[in-house]
């Protein structure tokens, strides 16, 4: 059987969601490795298990493409300097596409997490446990810190720093390259970035945004949130959290908020049924997932969108149930029945992957895509 080498494979995925014209990929991670078990390990040997390093996938798929987004998940307990000169560099090789989707807390005790490590409460775990409460709230805390000072070392460079004068033997004006001197209960930063600042200024920040916590993070350092309701009742809730979240930090610019559906697409329901069903069968379980479950037609998942696009989301990161089947399914069939409606682009405008996601309509939808 021929073996697909993993950069083609990401490359192919990242290709096919830019013809779909998607705003961005993400590219996902965990301290775990997968599992049916949330929290442990399994003993399944018949399931993809392991991942490749997500900001040296997001690199691949970024020099294979030209125009859509491209965001790496990164846990904020890596040393900030590191995440700033990869996440500059990404942000350098796309030509200004890059983000940064943030994992600030983590749900199992397995993979080494660097830097300041909170132990893992005891179970019982539950959201209004004592030590749940505790964990949730510093790691957060601390990822805050990290997305902070990740913005200031992108600062540490003017946009204007590279003079490129060879002829008068000048690279860089050192005066406008700052360095910082930062030490508190969680990193020590002392210096100004080897990489020169990105072309965005700042890479989009994105967040995944399950409960208070994560809605305070969100608000307070994310520039995008993405959410999971459950059904339209729910959607209303999460929003509402957010706004009086947003309005209490006081944001200059709006919270952009994407609604995850993961989604198992075909051209009749009957078809989408059983294929469903088909993967129940080899998962020896139900299809489960913190996103709501969307099993139809393009046509149907068309209707449910504007639906929630009514009640005031900015857009949404569709998860393919199977790759790469549902993701050409939303690329060849969901994308040409909303354009169709008139409510999604039928190409790229130039700029940034910053500068596309702040041009907020009432109109297009915007669809991102998982390839988790």
């Amino acid at each position: 059987m021929e073996c697909v080498r993993p950069r083609i494979y990401w490359q192919d995925l990242a290709r096919e969601s830019e013809r779909g014209l998607l705003d961005f990929v993400t590219v996902e991670d965990n301290s775990e490795i997968q599992s049916v078990q949330a929290g442990q390990p399994d003993d399944r040997h018949d399931q993809v298990r392991g991942r490749l390093e997500p900001l040296l996938a997001a690199t691949a798929m970024a020099v294979a493409t030209s125009s859509i987004g491209i965001v790496p998940s990164v846990t904020t307990r890596t040393d900030p300097y590191r995440l700033a000169t990869g996440l500059a560099t990404l942000d350098h090789l796309s030509g200004g596409r890059a983000g940064w989707r943030t994992i600030a807390a983590h749900r199992g005790a397995a993979g080494p997490l660097p830097t300041h490590r909170e132990p893992l409460p005891t179970p019982p775990r539950t959201l209004d446990s004592p030590g749940v409460v505790s964990y949730l709230s510093r790691s957060f805390a601390a990822g805050s810190r990290t997305v902070d000072l990740v913005r200031q070392l992108w600062d540490s460079w003017d946009d204007d720093a590279l003079v490129r004068q060879p002829a008068a033997g000048r690279f860089v004006d050192p005066t406008r390259v700052r360095a910082l001197d930062v030490t508190d209960e969680w990193f020590s930063v002392d210096g100004s970035t080897t990489t020169p600042r990105p072309p965005q200024g700042h890479p989009v920040v994105i967040t995944l945004s399950h409960t208070r916590f994560s809605h305070e993070f969100a608000a307070r350092s994310a520039d995008l949130a993405l959410v999971t309701p459950p059904d339209q009742d729910g959607l209303r809730q999460i929003l509402a959290d957010l706004r009086d979240q947003e309005s209490t930090d006081q944001r200059p610019v709006p919270l952009q908020v994407y609604a995850d559906l993961l989604v198992l697409l075909d051209d009749t329901q009957a078809a989408a049924d059983e294929r469903r069903a088909h993967l129940d069968g080899l998962n020896g379980a139900p299809l489960a997932s913190d996103a709501s479950i969307f099993v139809g037609t393009p046509g149907g998942l068309a209707d449910l969108l504007q639906s929630w696009q009514a009640l005031g989301v900015t857009g949404f990161r569709l998860r393919p149930a199977a790759l790469p089947h549902d993701l050409l399914a939303i690329t060849q069939g969901l994308v040409p029945e909303l354009r169709d409606r008139g409510v999604f682009r039928s190409r790229y405008e130039s700029g940034s992957l910053r500068e596309r996601l702040g041009l907020v309509s009432a109109t297009p939808t915007r669809l991102a895509a998982s390839t988790h």
